[in-house]
């Protein structure tokens, strides 16, 4: 493999002038950069990324940091940075940190250690503390689904708690008043949030909570389909279920079609987040609407402004507001 010093000497240059023109410096001769790009050519030779970003204290790369890439949702919000990256001439550089601090930390720091001064960083795992260092130490990095008081500029988050809230004040308009929730078992703010907005929304139309009614699994098609095997086995009278997310809601209608209880008629399932699933299941899924594509695209954008100090930083931090989609699962209870 060619070496930046086989360049220098078929180019005729040192190796000083050689890695000016590979580092697009100033002040570089067109002769010599000519040269150089020709003997590059004829060796086949291509730069190492690392050892041009130690020259530029830079890279070509926006880190994004997720909970798991593999999980639909966490893949559109990719795909949303990575969009915005190919316009902008950019790769995107991705860590995994599964919701525990730790893991997020190291890839956070891998994603710094490889130059990235734009980041995109979703975390649940690490304090606020930490990520407000963190802020600190990387003018572009941008949260989101975050919000940290000392660093709301840097914040797009969207209100999970208002969303939970619409999903159940839905299902008690069409006349409900016996509400499950099937809630994420991870100890997270979105967990927390969405159950609060569901016990508000009861609580505000005069609705007794009671806690059997609310079972817990891991936020997925499985964790859904255990929880609501909970929730039938306790012979309760529950006329309608809400939904952590769409893909829990997906495990508690397989499993309540499988045992015979029909969608809507027998009971009526809420979703939320209004993934690519709640389209294509059977009933169509009602569900809220979580905005993580135009979300994702706003906390890029703002990341690579930051970092280029290309912007003013916001005085307040961007709060979406999550909306109702109806579909097909939620049934009027007055119908029966």
């Amino acid at each position: 493999m060619a070496t930046i010093k086989d360049v220098a000497k078929e180019a005729g240059v040192s190796i000083a002038t050689t890695s000016r023109v590979i580092n697009n410096a100033p002040h570089t001769s067109e002769k010599a950069i000519v040269a150089v790009k020709k003997a590059m050519e004829t060796l086949g030779y291509r730069p190492n990324s690392n050892a041009r970003a130690l020259v530029s204290k830079t890279s070509n790369t926006i880190g994004v940091l997720v909970n798991d890439v593999s999980a639909p949702f966490f893949g559109s919000m990719v795909k949303a940075i990575d969009t915005v990256a190919n316009e902008q001439g950019k790769q995107v550089l991705i860590g995994n940190g599964y919701h525990d601090a730790t893991k997020e930390k190291n890839a956070i720091d891998l994603l710094i250690n490889s130059r990235c001064e734009s980041l995109v960083v979703h975390s649940k795992g690490l304090s606020n503390d930490v990520l407000i260092k963190l802020a600190d130490e990387v003018p572009g990095m941008v949260l989101i689904n975050r919000f940290i008081p000392e660093i709301s500029s840097r914040c797009i988050a969207l209100d999970n708690y208002k969303g939970s809230y619409l999903a159940t004040e839905h299902l008690i308009r069409q006349g409900h008043q016996h509400i499950g929730y099937i809630c994420s078992s991870h100890e997270i703010d979105d967990a927390y949030d969405r159950k609060a907005g569901y016990l508000q929304a009861l609580e505000d139309n005069g609705i007794k909570v009671k806690e059997e009614y609310i079972e817990y699994g891991e936020p997925d098609e499985e964790g859904g389909e255990q929880a609501v095997i909970n929730l039938i086995a306790k012979n309760t009278p529950i006329t309608a279920i809400a939904t952590y997310n769409d893909y829990m809601a997906a495990g508690c209608m397989a499993l309540l079609q499988e045992n015979g209880i029909r969608i809507p008629e027998d009971m009526s399932v809420i979703g939320f987040d209004d993934g690519h699933i709640a389209r294509y299941i059977y009933p169509r899924l009602t569900t809220i609407r979580y905005p993580i594509q135009i979300m994702a695209n706003q906390a890029v954008n703002l990341s690579l402004k930051l970092a280029s100090r290309d912007t003013e930083e916001q005085t307040e931090h961007k709060l979406f507001i999550p909306i109702l989609v109806r579909r097909s699962s939620v049934g009027c209870i007055s119908s029966k």
